[in-house]
């Protein structure tokens, strides 16, 4: 009998594995992300809105402000939930230390979980440009060597490939560290 492979831990927004956490009371469910890379990765769910303390289903938000500060706030009533999600990202970013994930799927153009192509407004209502959600951004800044995609990005051949070929070569550097090895004692 050949041993049971272990799956390599992987970050991943909570609704692309069908949990319905969206604003709407749904979820995105992904097969591909489900079926096919759930053979190789086990799945490390967060959704930043629930985790940090809003119900589902909850108003819509949207990033208001510049590409350097953003505030996350409902559309309608307006209401600013920036530092209930900072603290949130501050306390989350420390435990997902200790997961010791190899790479993070994001659900693509969400206002705290995207890592490009978010729309931050300007405060008047119009759209101006595009970045990263808060905790999307604030991820990548925190863990800069760690592979991460989004669903969107995810379905194209050359993104998907090069993801996973990251997820892997990270796990295999991670054990690498683990053996107390170096770069300097490899000889």
């Amino acid at each position: 009998m050949t041993p049971k492979k272990e799956k390599i831990k992987v970050g991943i927004s909570s609704c692309l594995i069908g949990e319905k956490v969206r604003y709407d009371g749904g979820h995105k469910l992904d097969r591909f992300i489900t079926d096919t890379l759930g053979r190789y990765f086990e799945w490390i769910p967060v959704c930043p809105e629930v985790e940090c303390g809003l119900p589902v289903p909850r108003e819509a938000m949207h990033l208001v402000g510049t590409l350097e500060v953003q505030r996350l706030i409902t559309i309608k009533s307006n209401i600013d939930h920036t530092e209930k999600m900072r603290q949130w990202i501050k306390k989350k970013l420390q435990e997902l230390e200790r997961e010791e994930l190899c790479g993070f799927i994001f659900k693509s153009k969400s206002p705290s979980s995207g890592i490009g192509g978010v729309k931050i407004h300007h405060p008047a209502g119009s759209h101006i440009r595009t970045g990263a959600g808060l905790f999307g951004g604030a991820f990548m800044k925190y863990f800069p060597l760690l592979p991460v995609v989004d669903d969107g990005r995810l379905h194209n051949d050359s993104f998907r490939a090069n993801f996973v070929e990251g997820v892997f070569v990270y796990k295999r550097w991670r054990e690498f560290l683990k053996q107390g090895a170096s770069i300097k004692n490899r000889e």
